[in-house]
């Protein structure tokens, strides 16, 4: 076999990434695009083109089906350059990836073809399928022993060589009995691309125009081909919900010992589920049932206590949060800051060593360093029409039960009493009433049980 190998090192070579996310996925029985669903509070084609750029991608393009602008928005969320292309007609892999011929005519170093609904496979994997381009190989495979290989092309190979890819319905008997799997995501050398992605042709079983053909084409015209493998689990695809709901245990799993390694400490692991930007720091504690949304950032030596909801939040060091808690977005929780059970805090500044420790809601708020919320209090924050800040200063004491309506100040070091309902800023250091005046009637009690008793005996 001979090969052009190029002098350039893996990390500095180009690196065309091509995403194929044209699939309908009629098996999800939904009203999204099957790669729009998501696995870790990400969708999956947001998954696949994150991992290709952390892997070196220096440019990405993402192949879609007519009309689904809302798939290349997703995509651009992640890269907002990356290129797309439409595929309109669904003729087969080779087919997809033509589709992004303008991209494929520029010659990259590397082109890195990956699916949409393949959102589990890592960065190491990505730059080990390059690895074999810049020591002169044209065309990398990547493989894994099935269990069960009922469905999948079939690696035929000749020592490390690939010779080709046959797909299942057109492999022999014997051929059926190989366990070594096309997983699908492929790599070759760009000016290998088109040369011989043109010379695909579709007299198959299905009619199509298979990508794995590139292979034994290459090697015709003189060009290496071999193979990566990786685990089974790595490569799990996701057609339906029950895969859906597979690949999101297996991620989950990947981000629980991912953290466990990190320094935090998981009581029940199995029991808690993060988002794929969890950002938790040394020696935090996180009890059972604690569910962590997009855009969690939690400091060093904190607790979450259990069944607590934590989305858009950050969370200093020091503090604890739940049992029972919820932090919507916007929530930042200060230094040794307490928040209790049955709290909800949205969009609030919580200051160092606050304590809101009991049933309670905060939106749209400041609230100063060393403040206690009593039980019951809430943030009146929203009128139907517009949301209005709450202000509460330093060492402030807020009773419990009280109503705090907005725009209001509460000063430093102000007293609320408790069952208060406060319409007015509070000065510092003063104390704010909002309540009735109580009356107490002497042996009213005794004679309404004495009427009330006679009543009952006519």
């Amino acid at each position: 076999m001979t090969s052009s190998v190029s002098p350039k090192t893996a990390s500095s070579r180009s690196c065309l990434a091509i995403v194929l996310a044209a699939g309908e996925g009629t098996r999800m029985r939904s009203d999204r695009p099957k790669v729009l669903h998501e696995v870790a509070n990400r969708s999956m084609v947001a998954h696949v083109v994150a991992t290709m750029v952390a892997a070196g991608a220096t440019e990405v393009a993402v192949v879609v089906g007519p009309d689904r602008e809302d798939v290349a928005n997703e995509a651009r969320k992640v890269v907002p350059g990356a290129k797309i292309f439409v595929q309109r007609e669904r003729l087969g892999t080779a087919h997809a990836v033509l589709s992004a011929r303008e991209a494929l005519e520029q010659k990259p170093d590397d082109v890195i073809i990956a699916y949409a609904d393949t959102p589990l496979v890592s960065t190491e994997t990505f730059e080990k399928l390059r690895a074999p381009l810049a020591d002169g190989a044209g065309v990398v495979g990547l493989g894994f022993n099935a269990k069960d290989p009922t469905g999948y092309g079939r690696f035929l190979m000749s020592g490390d060589q690939l010779l080709d890819i046959r797909e299942h319905k057109d492999a022999t008997e014997a051929e059926r009995a190989i366990t070594l799997c096309n997983a699908g995501l492929m790599a070759f050398r760009g000016e290998v691309g088109l040369p011989v992605l043109d010379k695909v042709d579709n007299k198959n079983a299905k009619g199509e125009y298979y990508l794995t053909d590139i292979v034994a084409i290459a090697r015709r015209l003189g060009h290496s081909t071999v193979v990566i493998t990786v685990a089974e689990e790595e490569v799990h695809g996701v057609n339906d919900r029950a895969q859906l709901a597979a690949a999101e245990r297996m991620l989950q799993d990947r981000l629980r010992h991912k953290a466990m390694a990190a320094g935090v400490t998981l009581i029940a692991p199995e029991t808690v589920f993060f988002s794929y930007d969890t950002q938790l720091g040394r020696d935090v504690v996180v009890e059972p049932n604690v569910v962590f949304g997009p855009g969690v950032v939690v400091e060093d030596k904190v607790v979450i206590h259990s069944f607590s909801h934590l989305e858009g939040a950050h969370v200093a060091s020091g503090a604890a949060v739940g049992p029972f808690a919820r932090l919507r977005p916007g929530a930042s929780i200060g230094t040794k800051a307490r928040v209790g059970n049955f709290v909800e805090i949205k969009n609030v500044q919580l200051g160092a060593g606050a304590k809101v420790n009991h049933l309670t809601y905060l939106g749209d708020a400041t609230v100063g360093a060393n403040v206690n919320i009593g039980a019951g209090t809430i943030t009146c924050n929203y009128d139907g029409f517009g949301k209005y800040r709450t202000e509460i200063g330093e060492g402030a004491f807020v009773g419990s039960n009280s109503s705090l309506v907005a725009p209001i100040t509460i000063g430093n070091g102000a007293f609320v009493g408790s069952g208060s309902v406060i319409t007015k800023n509070v000065p510092d250091n003063a104390l704010g009433l909002g309540r009735g005046r109580q009356t107490v009637k002497e042996g009213w009690a005794s004679a309404f049980r004495e009427k009330a008793i006679a009543a009952k005996k006519k």
